[in-house]
């Protein structure tokens, strides 16, 4: 009986109580490992939808539940191959999982709403390679299938396409997880049908042409949570904001200015940092690993009594939730417009021309539900032909979703 308790005690196949799917296993014992590693442990500092839980109180769900129910997803998803009589080895299905756990570890502080300020010019799947490769040399080498499989360099294209792809374990999870946590009920996608409708041709993910409606209702659901989630205007309205206090501090520090901050972020405040950077020394992805959300909000709030007005005053704007005024249009902003309220925000709050860049902005908008002209989805039809998914369907509004709608907005503060 001692015996047995001590083999339970270093069991590594544990099981995670999931809100969204139930209960979730850990099916390797590398796998649990890797999730125990501090570089996968800090996805619990980030929030998965930066700050969204400013519309949507409940958006508070992080990386770490999303890349769970992303290899969940994944397991799903090998099982069906494999019973359909393709051949994925235990190695090939291990690094998938891997890969697919691992697919957002680059992802810096408030996920997407930082991720070309903090860092210049490098995407967070540049990062999480970096990552990945790091974490193959600790465990002697036992990454390096997965690495391949995440950067698209394995000769079985289809595991890649399980990954990164417009119909991958990532977009299955984030919107149901998305949906359920946000309350938005448009984004409930049928992930299980989907799943056990994919098969592999000529080494392509395909779907069998029975899964048609769908895949519909996937792309369908993907427009809609963009406009009413991730896109939302006031969502946006924040996390510019956000972006604006970060490259404020960034200039006060290069104009030597003391700014609060954690070594870690006073680190990226201070350097440019480039992919170059990150291939060269070993201490930029060291300090990156220490970056979460908790380095910026905690900046935020001690920033609030700065003495640079414009840090104070956008810091205490967020922390206050008193955001700035957002109008959307399907037309761009003309620069009157614009100037307009750049020369109220100068007289009203006695700031520079240049400093009101950070208080009046206008950007573009863009929603793309579905892609062609990158990567298609693909149908496997009845009599072994392949065809895309948007010249099958009898859904006009599939056709319709593959051209990406653009929008315009300008955000401004609005003085009492």
């Amino acid at each position: 009986m001692q015996l047995q308790a001590k083999v339970n005690l270093h069991n590594k196949k544990k099981i995670f109580n999931d809100p969204v799917y139930g209960f979730i296993s850990i099916p390797k014992e590398i796998i649990f490992d890797v999730v125990e590693h501090k570089y996968v442990q800090r996805l619990r500092r980030i929030k998965q939808l930066g700050l969204t839980d400013i519309v949507y109180p409940g958006a508070l769900h992080t990386r770490f539940h999303h890349v769970l129910g992303a290899m969940h997803l994944m397991t799903k998803a090998i099982a069906t191959i494999r019973r359909k009589g393709h051949d994925i080895t235990e190695e090939e299905e291990q690094a998938a999982l891997l890969a697919i756990l691992l697919h957002d570890i680059g992802h810096g502080p408030f996920s997407h709403a930082l991720e070309h300020d903090i860092v210049s010019g490098v995407s967070h799947e540049e990062i999480s390679a970096f990552f990945i490769e790091r974490l193959s040399s600790e465990f002697g080498g036992a990454l390096d299938q997965a690495l391949a499989i995440f950067k698209d360099d394995y000769h079985k294209p289809f595991l890649h396409q399980l990954v990164s792809s417009q119909l991958d374990m990532d977009r299955m999870d984030y919107l149901n997880r998305d949906s359920f946590y946000t309350g938005v009920s448009e984004g409930i996608i049928g992930s299980d049908r989907i799943i056990e409708m994919l098969n592999v041709k000529d080494d392509e993910l395909v779907l069998e042409e029975k899964g048609i409606y769908s895949i519909e209702k996937f792309i369908v659901a993907r427009r809609l949570m963009y406009w009413q989630v991730y896109l939302h205007k006031t969502v946006v309205a924040a996390e510019f904001m956000l972006i604006h206090v970060l490259r404020r501090a960034k200039e006060l520090v290069a104009a030597n200015n003391e700014v609060f901050g954690s070594p870690a972020l006073l680190y990226f405040l201070k350097n440019e940092v480039t992919i170059d950077d990150f291939r060269s020394n070993q201490e930029v992805l060291h300090n990156f690993a220490q970056l979460d959300d908790y380095d910026i909000l905690g900046s935020i709030k001690v920033w609030q009594s700065h003495s640079d007005t414009v840090l104070s005053d956008l810091s205490k704007r967020i922390i206050d939730r008193k955001l700035f005024k957002i109008e959307v249009s399907r037309k761009p902003y003309s620069d009157d417009a614009i100037a307009a309220h750049r020369v109220d925000v100068v007289n009203k709050l006695g700031i520079t021309e240049s400093e009101a860049d950070h208080y009046v902005f206008s950007e573009r908008l863009v929603n793309s539900a579905y892609n062609d002209t990158i990567q298609n989805i693909n149908l496997l039809m009845k009599d072994g032909t392949i065809m895309d998914v948007a010249e099958a369907s009898d859904n006009l509004n599939i056709s319709a979703l593959s051209n990406p709608v653009e929008k315009y907005f300008l955000c401004y503060p609005v003085f009492d």
